[in-house]
């Protein structure tokens, strides 16, 4: 490498001056100059329907749970299985994230639901009711799509327990190991 002697590592390079304005801005997080292009012919798959009579359904599935969700104009009631949603679903958690496509929507205490639920534990019937609930309410009005789907409501939750396997004793745990 040869250096030259006629610049000196002293000497720095003036570069063009360049406004500030016409310089790319570097954002972090969400901001407004990295916005994603939404393709105006984009059709979205709706999963919720309504009936003749103006009830929005949709099921929601979660583990081993299945949810049929009825959602009509109304006063607030929150009904699942026939019992009041407070007295079904006794985890404060529960209760909280089952409303959460509600309050993403606008429609707290303006919708009477109604839903059926069997199958699996407390927890995966919560999740079977949020997924069965923003599909309904997709189904009333499919301009809320977006707002369902920028929550992560609209999404199964695909994971299931694992098999168990013979020569095993759970689906991973093997016995314990005896050298003698």
């Amino acid at each position: 490498m040869s250096m030259d002697p006629t610049v000196s590592s002293d000497s720095v390079v003036d570069a063009p001056e360049v406004p500030s304005s016409q310089l790319p801005e570097l954002t972090i997080g969400s901001g407004t100059a990295g916005t994603a292009v939404v393709d105006p012919a984009y059709q979205p798959t709706i999963r919720g329907k309504v009936d003749r009579f103006g009830v929005a359904m949709g099921t929601g599935r979660r583990k081993t749970s299945v949810a049929r969700v009825r959602i009509k104009e109304g006063s607030g009631q929150f009904v699942v299985n026939g019992r009041p949603m407070d007295e079904y679903l006794r985890i404060e958690r529960d209760r909280e994230s089952v409303l959460v496509p509600l309050n993403v929507v606008g429609k707290v205490g303006q919708v009477d639901i109604s839903v059926r639920v069997q199958g699996g534990g407390t927890t995966g019937q919560a999740g079977a009711i949020i997924l069965g609930v923003a599909r309904a309410l997709q189904g009333m009005n499919p301009a809320w799509h977006h707002l369902l789907a920028d929550a992560g409501l609209l999404t199964r939750d695909d994971r299931m327990v694992e098999r168990k396997k013979y020569g095993r004793k759970k689906a991973r745990k093997s016995f314990q190991f005896s050298k003698r």
